[in-house]
């Protein structure tokens, strides 16, 4: 069977299995489908997501009904609003650099084949941020384009929190530039808002974004998934001009 069409099938299964005679409304929500061979990676978008210009999540007005039924109308209509770093979200080059911005290098003009294929999770040691030496130490190999770095982040929970915690792990500039000069990496994933720790916000995410080259993916959900091989696949919106994303990603195995 073609892949892809085995894929969308393992997606609506879930789906078809409902009864439409159900006498129960309880909607489904998963994180990991068929037994472990597709996990969603992407954290819920809720009030209380966290967003680094705010201490106390996202906020209840990030959905609204414009239109509703029960106020009288035949439909229900509602209109999102939230910052575009918030949650999980991708990155565009326009994010800290005024001329790719400008230029209109928006999350509209990020390659799709960076964002989907195999990729690589690997876990970074918990007692460090990550430097040069770090990544180093783990090994990758030539040829692997796509990796997502499970760091502490993920063990202590911190994008179940609302408020922003500058204490997360993250990328020092040193370790961004040895990714950059020494590895094939093209996508790189990350368990909390920025893939840059926090004392190196501007200089990381500089050395990372430069080229053009690589994609950055914050706030990914890697909890009780094993250390390997997988396909990823992550689509953000076509939003034209916008140098982020809230974006959804899911792992293959």
């Amino acid at each position: 069977m073609n892949p892809q069409l085995m894929f969308l099938m393992l997606l609506l299964l879930p789906c078809l299995a409902l009864s439409s005679e159900d006498s129960e409304l309880i909607p489904p929500r998963w994180d990991v489908y068929d037994n472990g061979k597709i996990y969603d990676i992407t954290h819920r978008i809720t009030a209380e997501t966290p967003t680094g210009i705010s201490q106390t999540g996202i906020g209840e007005d990030y959905l609204r009904l414009h239109d509703s039924m029960r106020n009288g109308s035949d439909y229900n209509f509602s209109i999102i609003k939230l910052p575009a770093h918030s949650g999980t979200h991708v990155d565009a080059p326009g994010h800290f650099y005024e001329n790719y911005f400008e230029a209109g290098f928006d999350v509209d003009s990020l390659d799709l084949r960076v964002l989907n294929g195999p990729a690589l999770l690997v876990d970074v040691p918990r007692d460090t941020n990550i430097t040069a030496e770090v990544m180093k130490s783990l090994n990758i190999p030539k040829g692997i384009r796509r990796v997502l770095f499970r760091t502490l982040n993920t063990d202590r929970r911190l994008m179940w929190e609302k408020r922003f915690d500058t204490s997360y792990v993250g990328f020092m500039k040193d370790g961004a530039q040895w990714l950059k000069d020494n590895t094939d990496i093209k996508l790189v994933g990350i368990d909390y808002l920025s893939v840059a720790a926090y004392d190196h916000l501007v200089s990381a995410h500089r050395v990372f974004l430069k080229n053009r080259e690589i994609i950055l993916v914050e706030g990914l959900k890697l909890e009780d998934i094993e250390a390997g091989i997988y396909v990823v696949h992550c689509l953000p919106l076509r939003l034209f001009g916008a140098e982020g994303c809230p974006i959804r990603c899911m792992l293959i195995k």
